[in-house]
Parts: structure tokens; C-alpha cells; sequence
């Protein structure tokens, strides 16, 4: 992606270095902690709930890598307010920026206290993304899925779910968590996160437009969106998979509908919840 010397967003919050608490388990186990991983995305408070946190006094020191990173991330953020602010304005609605918030270690948002292991994530309540530049390392380690436009679709992924919140998506969905069972809920889970796959699909639509799209950013972003599928994550932690314990969609969904987004670029074609097929 060509990035460098472009414009940053001045919607960055940099709270790296400013200490906080380390999460403890609270009956949250190994594999969970794995699935957890997995960009949570709508509201976190339904994972951190039940954790507890404890002191720590680990010193940050920026590395070259991450003063890079955080100047990516910024410039990815500053063009998904482009993008997102001229759809808006097509449809008669007026686009409020979200504000991203880099932290390390652990951070406190207005939907709980959350560690680097939650991995990034978007608090509706606080309408701010947050992520612990390391997870990076993460996507190109353990999730075989390298390239700068990986962690651009993880951005878009979660500035999707900001998109949700402002179109009334995400309260609609904070109703239905009481009313539903567990089994039920996940359903519309899955439908939410695969809808803010396809509007990260629409962001890098308008990306290829700009003409900031680099050979093989596309196939970067399905790569990523392949691995972390629920029937992935889940294969590779336990060697089985759950299907009624997805909240995500399975890597061929997600796949399918960020190509979709990227295909149709707008909101026409992205009502997951009246899908027929996922």
C-alpha cells in the first residue's frame, strides 16, 4: 500500500507507555484466549466481563518498527475518514470520525479493561478503536498473514464497526443480546461481524480508487480474512470446530464478504441480517 507522505489522521490517541494493569484469568481459558484474538469487534464488555486485573509496571520503549507502524496505521485511519465522510454525505448523513487509540500492554476503554490478547477492537460506548501495535507481529506469526494491507483491513475491519454504530446496527444488536440465547446470539454475531467485513471491502474499494493499492494488498486482505475464520482459529486450537459457537463466520465467509464489499463499494449490497445465504 502506498502510504508514505501521505496524509495522517489527527484522530489518534497515543496512550502507549502510560502503564495500566495486566489481565488475569478469570475462568477464561487457553482456546478462548485464542478465538478471543480474533479482532472482537462489536462490544468487548461481553468478554472482559468477569476478568480481573492486576498492577504492572512494564516500561513501553518505541521501536523503529512501531514509530512505522503508528505512522500506517494513522495514514490507513485518515483515508477510511475519506472514504467513509464522502458515503456518508452521498446518503444524506453526515460521517462522525471515530478516534483510534494505540496502546501497550493493556488499555482501559469505556467498555472494560482489555490486555494486548484481546486483540484490536472497536467500543461502541467510547466510539473508539483500539490496538496494541505488537499484534502485527501477531497477524505474521501466528496468523500467517503478512503485508501491510492485512493490518489496513484489520483497521477497516474495526472502523466498520464504528460505521455499524452510526447507522444504528450495533444498538439494534445491543437489544437483541438479553432477549436471545447464547446459540442465538452468536448467529447475529457472526451477521455483524461479517457486515463490517464487507464495509472494510467498500473502504479498500475506494482505496483501489484512490490508487494507493499496491500488487497483491488485495489478496493480503483475503489472506488475513481467511485466517481468522472460526472454523480456522478453531481447527488450529483444538483440531475441531464448534460451528454453533461461531461469532465471526467461517474464513470462506469472511473472505467472501470483504470480496463482496471490495467488488460493490457502498452500502447498497451489505445487509448481512437479511441475507438468505451468509
Amino acid at each position: 500500500m502506498e502510504w508514505k507522505g501521505r496524509r495522517g489522521s489527527s484522530n489518534v490517541e497515543d496512550r502507549r507507555g502510560m502503564g495500566g494493569k495486566t489481565l488475569v484469568g478469570g475462568g477464561i481459558g487457553s482456546i478462548i484466549l485464542v478465538i478471543v484474538v480474533l479482532f472482537m469487534g462489536g462490544d468487548p464488555s461481553d468478554i472482559l466481563s468477569g476478568v480481573t486485573s492486576s498492577p504492572t509496571n512494564t516500561e513501553y520503549v518505541e521501536t523503529e518498527q512501531d514509530k512505522e507502524l503508528a505512522e500506517f496505521v494513522s495514514v490507513v485511519l485518515a483515508d477510511t475518514e475519506d472514504v467513509w465522510s464522502t458515503i456518508f454525505e452521498q446518503e444524506g448523513m453526515t460521517y462522525r470520525e471515530p478516534t483510534l487509540v494505540l496502546f501497550s500492554g493493556s488499555v482501559q476503554s469505556a467498555c472494560g479493561m482489555a490486555g494486548a490478547a484481546v486483540g484490536p477492537f472497536y467500543c461502541p460506548a467510547d466510539e473508539k478503536l483500539y490496538i496494541d501495535l505488537s499484534f502485527y507481529d501477531e497477524l505474521q506469526s501466528n496468523f500467517k498473514a503478512p503485508g501491510d494491507f492485512a493490518m489496513a483491513y484489520v483497521i477497516a475491519h474495526e472502523v466498520g464497526h464504528h460505521v455499524q454504530k452510526l447507522l444504528g446496527v450495533s444498538d439494534e444488536m445491543a437489544k437483541i443480546r438479553n432477549q436471545v440465547s447464547e446459540e442465538e446470539h452468536n448467529k447475529y454475531s457472526v451477521r455483524l461481524e461479517l457486515q463490517a467485513d464487507y464495509l472494510a471491502g467498500v473502504w479498500a474499494h475506494h482505496a483501489k480508487g484512490m490508487g494507493v493499492l499496491e500488487e497483491g494488498d488485495y489478496e493480503e486482505a483475503i489472506t488475513a480474512a481467511s485466517a481468522v475464520g472460526d472454523d480456522t482459529i478453531q481447527k488450529r486450537a483444538r483440531g475441531y470446530v464448534v460451528p454453533e459457537s461461531f461469532t465471526h463466520g467461517t474464513s470462506e465467509q469472511r473472505m467472501r464478504w470483504f470480496s463482496k464489499g471490495f467488488k460493490a463499494g457502498n452500502l447498497d449490497e451489505g445487509d448481512t441480517f437479511k441475507a438468505a445465504n451468509l
